[in-house]
């Protein structure tokens, strides 16, 4: 059974849409992106699943335990960090992580001063003194120290500085490690690929596309570079993004290599590039309506 499972999660505000027909299934130990512009429905998705929000249709289920009916439960299983943090002024970073790890009925200390070393905070500061990244350091540090079954992060490193990033991500790898499960949602396609096991891609409350993250990169599209004393005509080549100067040219190209290195090796090819796309380049396909497969 998936760790985390929706089928057909479906929020409506009023006439407005939130997400539709949200069907997701996330295995236990994986670490799964969820990505898609500002207002694409990631957010409203993870409040779902903690039962911030009640949906209009649809059902979702954390380690088989219903998230509505169930939510207190399933609580206690997730650690969840939002993309903005806000937390009681006067109280400071450790009285707050004391009081968080006072709901899960657990000693966390040993934990939390652990986290506390590793993301560089300082426990003894008010949480009104500290900057967006300290708060977010909170934040990090309030989701794991319980230990959870299921890890849930919505845009977790906006703030931190690339050190304290680099911290982060070795800590999701070692809670992977653990058989934890992780919902990871960004718009930085660069720590989606580095981390994440598989992706969804979400635009206007609706899935995309649901891929392992290296095939997804792997697809079949290719990005060439070629540049000629004089640029031949290549309209009989399936491509997209052609973009060209007096000499050279870049575009996506669909199609199999030995066909466009026959077309595109003649006496007077002065450079040739061929590369993968990042996942950011494959998502802006899907954006843009046109599909890497």
């Amino acid at each position: 059974m998936a760790m985390i499972q929706t089928q057909q999660l479906t929020k409506m505000y009023g006439k407005q849409r939130g997400i539709q027909d949200v069907t997701l299934a996330i295995e236990a130990g994986e670490i799964f992106g969820f990505i898609g512009p500002n207002g694409a429905g990631k957010s409203t998705t993870i409040r779902l699943l903690l039962a911030m929000l009640f949906p209009t249709g649809g059902t979702a289920q954390i380690d088989g335990k219903d998230c509505f009916m169930r939510s207190r439960e399933v609580k206690q299983l997730v650690g969840y960090t939002p993309a903005t943090v806000n937390y009681y002024k006067q109280m400071t970073a450790e009285g707050l992580l004391r009081y968080s790890a006072s709901f899960y009925r657990k000693d966390c200390v040993n934990k939390m001063t652990e986290l506390a070393e590793r993301l560089d905070l300082d426990l003894t500061r008010k949480i009104k003194t500290l900057s967006s990244g300290n708060k977010k350091k909170v934040g990090i540090i309030q989701a794991l120290q319980h230990e959870p079954k299921v890890l849930i992060f919505d845009e977790p490193t906006s703030g931190l500085d690339p050190f304290i990033q680099n911290q982060f991500f070795d800590l999701l790898a070692e809670e992977k490690a653990k058989g934890v499960t992780v919902l990871f949602s960004s718009h930085v396609m660069s720590e989606v690929e580095r981390i994440c096991d598989r992706v969804a891609i979400i635009q206007k409350g609706q899935l995309l596309k649901v891929e392992k993250t290296a095939q997804l990169i792997s697809s079949r599209f290719k990005r060439i570079y070629v540049k000629y004393r004089k640029l031949p005509d290549f309209s009989t080549l399936n491509k997209m993004d052609f973009q060209q100067t007096e000499n050279a040219a870049s575009f996506l190209y669909e199609g199999e290599l030995p066909f466009l290195l026959s077309k595109i090796n003649q006496s007077d090819l002065l450079d040739l590039k061929i590369t993968e796309l990042s996942l950011e380049e494959v998502v802006l396909q899907y954006y843009e309506g046109r599909e890497v497969k």
